[in-house]
């Protein structure tokens, strides 16, 4: 078999595909290597699906290792692929050894999968596990860190004011003014308008007086990637000029975290995942750090899932609102923004005024930095 397209489809199906023409032998490698991990579906028994060599799904015995497995996919697969089996192999599969072996940690390459998985299995690690996990979280929060930090400083390099400017910039583009003034050479018949002379707004530097940024988390399970990137978001705000950042994480109990919101690493190592729901409790506990309702924001992460009393939830969030203060409800904080939570809660908080949705880290930096630039 020569046609790569072939060959795809060929692992992608396995034996049933055999038709397709016989593998190479990278191609038996790289079917044995899906085989190891996907063979183990019971759905592919039910259906009489076999895959591979004709082993059906199960939990039967495998030649292979971990550590074997992990070698062989990053010597056949792109970093992609490799992300995406490793991933399914933690969440799907729960092969937790890829994050608790020490053999398998010491191969292992770090990326955001693997974090969630260390933050998920931490607490079934002995201190040498935990010495060698604790790289894959540096690593990807370093590079979380790269990102969301140029995010940042772009959204805090000054507010917009609404006055035109000379210096082009694509971040500063006023889009409205160069609409309305370039109106006259509209093209009925081929729908597009050509802009003759486009309109920026100028940026500023304004005396900023100072805000508070609360940031409360929900650490349940569903929560992980929300955690990882409020602990980042955090760190990144931290220090800047007009902000004062608050990191708060709670289940059914409320824990401040904002001693160690400089260490994001330090901060992800502490939090403990899983656990009851008392949002209530945290936005009570995020109400009695402000200090000049006016300027602050309140972000409360959560899938809305209360486990205590969604009357105090809700009383306390429109007495937040009544104070002038931003409630904003986010259902994700990450780079995906794709939340699962309840409609219902949500909508309710949303009744009493706040601001209810999903951002990404940069969205908030960006939505912070309007509200301290005003």
């Amino acid at each position: 078999m020569t046609d790569p397209d072939l060959e795809r489809w060929r692992l992608v199906l396995g034996a049933p595909a055999a038709a397709l023409g016989s593998l190479g032998p990278d191609g038996l490698a790289r079917d044995a290597a899906l085989d190891w991990l996907y063979g183990r579906d019971g759905d592919l028994e039910k259906r009489d699906v076999r895959r591979g060599d004709g082993r059906a799904g199960g939990d039967g015995p495998s030649q292979l290792t971990t550590v074997d497995w992990l070698d062989d996919i990053n010597r056949l697969f792109p970093r992609e692929t490799v992300e995406r089996l490793q991933r399914d192999a933690i969440e799907r599969y729960e092969i937790t050894d890829i994050v608790t072996d020490p053999a398998v940690l010491e191969r292992v390459e770090p990326n955001p999968a693997l974090l969630k998985a260390v933050l998920q299995t931490k607490h079934l690690m002995n201190p040498e596990v935990l010495r060698l996990a604790r790289r894959i979280v540096e690593a990807v929060v370093r590079d979380l860190m790269a990102k969301l930090a140029t995010e940042v400083r772009a959204a805090f390099t000054g507010a917009r004011a609404r006055r035109p400017s000379r210096w082009r910039q694509a971040r500063d583009f006023d889009m409205t003014r160069t609409i309305r003034a370039n109106l006259g050479h509209y093209r009925p018949e081929e729908r597009r308008l050509f802009i003759e002379t486009p309109h920026f707004f100028s940026r500023t530097r304004k005396h900023v007086e100072q805000w508070q940024v609360i940031l409360l988390v929900d650490q349940s399970g569903s929560m992980v990637d929300s955690v990882i990137h409020s602990a980042v978001t955090a760190a990144c705000l931290w220090g800047l000029p007009g902000v004062r950042t608050h990191l708060v994480a709670f289940d059914t109990d409320v824990v401040d975290l904002t001693s160690e919101v400089d260490d994001p690493v330090e901060l992800l190592m502490r939090v403990q995942l899983g656990g009851g729901t008392d949002i209530g409790r945290a936005v009570r506990y995020g109400a009695g750090l402000i200090e000049q309702p006016r300027r602050a924001i309140v972000a409360l992460i959560t899938d809305f899932y209360e486990g205590g009393s969604p009357s105090l939830l809700i009383r306390t969030v429109r007495e937040l609102v009544e104070q002038g203060i931003r409630v904003l409800g986010l259902a994700a904080l990450d780079q995906d923004a794709n939340p699962s939570y309840d409609r219902d809660m949500a909508q309710r908080l949303a009744d009493v005024g706040a601001s209810v949705g999903a951002m990404t880290p940069g969205e908030l930096a960006t939505f912070v930095a309007e509200q301290v630039g005003r």
